[in-house]
């Protein structure tokens, strides 16, 4: 079992930078795939960025390729978002995500716990 707990998020003007924050407890953190993903009122969850057990080779998003940046340490258990360059269309309660895997999951329903949300507000 893992628990996810996130931080960071809040409101920002466009153009502005945030930087998400998600801990993870329980089992080797380091054998999990980590994600986030986006849910803006009325639309799907979206999948934002992902990111390997190693650290290598992470995945965006098209609509966020450039300005967003997933990393993690695993010494701390802990996986970052760092977005930089925020739009309105940013807009949305963002969720990290684990799967014990050595690929990346890209998809919502590939992944097994979820951290409990946390609203970004970008205001133009």
């Amino acid at each position: 079992q893992v628990q996810l707990a996130q931080s960071g998020g809040g409101l920002v003007q466009a153009g502005g930078s945030l930087r998400l924050s998600c801990a993870a407890s329980g089992r080797t953190f380091s054998m999990y795939a980590m994600g986030w993903f986006r849910q803006a009122p009325g639309k799907e969850r979206e999948f934002v960025a992902a990111i390997i057990w190693s650290g290598g080779n992470p995945y965006y998003a098209d609509s966020v390729k450039g300005r967003f940046t997933i990393s993690r340490d695993n010494a701390k258990n802990t996986v970052y978002l760092q977005m930089s360059s925020l739009k309105s269309e940013d807009t949305a309660v963002y969720y990290c995500a684990a799967r014990q895997s050595y690929t990346v999951p890209l998809r919502p329903a590939d992944y097994d716990y979820w951290g409990q949300g946390t609203q970004v507000t970008v205001s133009s």
